[in-house]
C-alpha cells in the first residue's frame, strides 16, 4: 500500500494527487518547538510505501521535507519517492563565484538521503536532477498552464521572457492548439538587473501569452509586458508553472497592464488556476 504525505507548503497539491492516484492522504502534524525547532510527524503512517508531496519554497521547508523522509522511514516506509513540485535554490545551480557553494547541488545531496527516487516539476535547469542520487526525473507540466487560457484568444503569441524558456511557450502553444511563439532577448546584469530586449514579432492588435518556468518579484516580466504594451499589443496574459510571486509580484503584473495571471499549484498561491496532479500521477 502506499500513502501520500504532503509538506505543509504543499496540502492542496498532495491532496490533488492523493485524488489521481486513488490512494489515501496520511494525516501530518506540524509544530515549533519554543526554540524554533521545527517538527513535522506522521502519527498514523503504517504503510510499504510513502509519497512525499514538498515543494521547499523556504529553508523551513526543506528541513520540514527532510524531517517526513525520516519520519515514514521511521514508521516502516520500504519505499520512499520524494515529489518535489518546486525545487527551492534550484536557480544556484553554479557557483557564482570563488569560494561560493553550488547550493542545489548541496540541497539535492541533503534529500537523496531520504529518498528512494525523487521526481522535480519543471526544474529551471534540468541539469540539477543529475545531482540527485540516483538521478531525479524532471516531470514536464507546462502544458497544463493552456487550460485556463481564454478559448477566444485573438491571433495569439505564446513568447517567453528569453531563449531558454521558448520550448516552454511551444509546449503551452501546442496545448493551446494555435498560435505563434517567439521569445525576447533577455540580459542579466545581476541577481535583481535585467534587461529586455524586444523581439521582432509583430503584436499589434493580437492577443499574448507571456511564459516562463517562474515569476519571482514580476520585475522582469513587467518591463517586457511594458514593451507589449508599447508595441499596440491587445490583451496580455502571464502564465507561469512556479507562481512564487513574490513581495508585491502582483501588484506589479497588474500595473503594467495584464490581463490574468495563471500558474500551477506547485507553489500553493492565489493564481493556482491548475493542477500538476494529473503529470504527476502520470510518472508515478
Amino acid at each position: 500500500m502506499t500513502q501520500i504525505v504532503g509538506g505543509s507548503a504543499s496540502q492542496v497539491l498532495a491532496a490533488a494527487l492523493a485524488r489521481e492516484l486513488e490512494e489515501p492522504l496520511a494525516p501530518v502534524e506540524y509544530d515549533r518547538f519554543p526554540d524554533g525547532e521545527l517538527l513535522a510527524a506522521v502519527p498514523e503512517f503504517d504503510d510499504d510505501r510513502a509519497i512525499v508531496v514538498a515543494s521547499t519554497v523556504s529553508s523551513d521547508a526543506h528541513l520540514e521535507l527532510l524531517q517526513l523522509q525520516d519520519a515514514v522511514r521511521e514508521a516502516g516506509a520500504e519505499e520512499v519517492v520524494t515529489v518535489l513540485p518546486y525545487m527551492g535554490y534550484g536557480r544556484q545551480d553554479a557557483a557564482f563565484e570563488a569560494g561560493h557553494p553550488i547550493s542545489a547541488r548541496a540541497v539535492a545531496r541533503a534529500v537523496s538521503t531520504g529518498a528512494d527516487r525523487v521526481l522535480t516539476v519543471n526544474p529551471h535547469e534540468k541539469a540539477v536532477c543529475e545531482f540527485f542520487e540516483p538521478t531525479a526525473t524532471s516531470v514536464d507540466a507546462a502544458g497544463q498552464l493552456a487550460d485556463p487560457l481564454p478559448a477566444d484568444l485573438e491571433d495569439p503569441v505564446f513568447l517567453s521572457p528569453d531563449a531558454g524558456a521558448i520550448d516552454l511557450a511551444e509546449t503551452v502553444r501546442n496545448a493551446y492548439g494555435d498560435g505563434e511563439t517567439d521569445y525576447f532577448e533577455k540580459t542579466r546584469h545581476s541577481g535583481t538587473e535585467v534587461e529586455i530586449t524586444p523581439s521582432d514579432v509583430d503584436v499589434a492588435g493580437r492577443d499574448v501569452v507571456v511564459t516562463d518556468d517562474i515569476i519571482a518579484t514580476g520585475s522582469t516580466m513587467s518591463e517586457a509586458v511594458g514593451v507589449l504594451r508599447d508595441r499596440g499589443v491587445a490583451r496580455v496574459f502571464v502564465t507561469c508553472v512556479h507562481p512564487l510571486l513574490a513581495r508585491n509580484a502582483v501588484t506589479k503584473l497588474s500595473r503594467a497592464g495584464v490581463e490574468a495571471i495563471y500558474g500551477t499549484d506547485t507553489i500553493e498561491r492565489g493564481a493556482s488556476a491548475v493542477s500538476v496532479a494529473p503529470a504527476l500521477a502520470a510518472e508515478l
